[in-house]
């Protein structure tokens, strides 16, 4: 499995007062089992990009390669590739709607086809994966769950789906520091379990430091930059004009740079920086 994007080019409102140009020929490719962070401002196309991914829009021009499927190609059956790539909205409990927590999670594969007890395997697959307890929580409203857990609930009915590349648009967004950390160890877990590709989207540059294979930085509707999370944050002045931030281990190697500390490693968390300046104390 692996997704590709050539010269990708949207338009909002072609022919219109208010016509703006979201995406900027796009071209870039992700390699099964990648997770990849994308970053970028508010505005700079990261959601429209998405949209993208598993048919939601169709671009103006360009094409989208998805296991080998061009799927801007007439008469390609989005369906098969909504099951190949699952989309997580931003705040995806607002979309709850089932009266069990159980029925939610079953409503994507309950439109697959699939015999009842596949159903039941995956429903039950999918809510331990996103660390709730199936056998207390699967009778329960999902209305009288916590945020976190009601957003793990959203997200385990999409990995039901099996999707062999999962999507998720700032996954943590709204949440407390206990929850947001719950979430990015759900992330893991579901990457490490599943061996799929993941497109993570987020504005907390440390969660993507830590996280991300690669990293695209998308500025106005362009991809600006396409790298390792140590290539694209040494690019400070460029991110930064981007209204970028470093994540906070980055940002605190580089300050301590220019005070003329000898830090020679991209230090990008915390206990990398400890490391860096206890060898130069020895």
């Amino acid at each position: 499995m692996s997704i590709e994007v050539r010269n990708l080019t949207h338009v909002y409102s072609e022919g219109m007062p208010h016509e703006s140009l979201a995406l900027d020929d796009i071209s870039f490719r992700v390699e099964d089992g990648e997770f990849v962070g994308i970053i970028g401002h508010t505005g700079s196309g990261k959601s429209t990009l998405l949209q993208h991914l598993n048919g939601l829009l169709k671009p103006k021009s360009g094409s989208i390669i998805i296991d080998g499927t061009d799927i801007t190609s007439p008469g390609v059956s989005m369906r098969e590739i909504r099951c190949k790539v699952g989309l997580v909205f931003q705040y995806p409990e607002y979309q709850l709607f089932e009266e069990t927590v159980a029925k939610d999670v079953a409503f994507g594969p309950s439109n697959l086809g699939l015999s009842q007890e596949e159903i039941d395997a995956r429903v039950e697959e999918a809510i331990r994966l996103v660390g709730l307890d199936y056998e207390r929580l699967k009778d329960v409203s999902p209305f009288e769950l916590s945020g976190g857990q009601k957003r793990r609930v959203a997200i385990a009915g999409v990995i039901a789906m099996k999707p062999q590349a999962l999507i998720l648009d700032e996954p943590t967004a709204g949440l407390n520091p206990k929850a947001h950390a719950d979430i990015l160890d759900m992330v893991n877990t579901i990457h490490r379990t599943e061996s799929n590709i993941i497109l993570f989207v987020s504005h907390n540059m440390n969660d993507i430091a830590r996280m991300s294979d690669r990293i695209l930085v998308m500025d106005h509707g362009r991809l600006a930059m396409n790298g390792t999370p140590e290539e694209v944050f040494t690019r400070e002045e460029e991110l930064k004009q981007m209204g970028l931030a470093l994540p906070d281990a980055m940002e605190l190697t580089m300050r301590l740079r220019r005070k003329g500390m000898n830090i020679e490693q991209n230090c990008l968390e915390i206990s990398a920086l400890a490391d860096a300046i206890a060898q130069l104390r020895g």
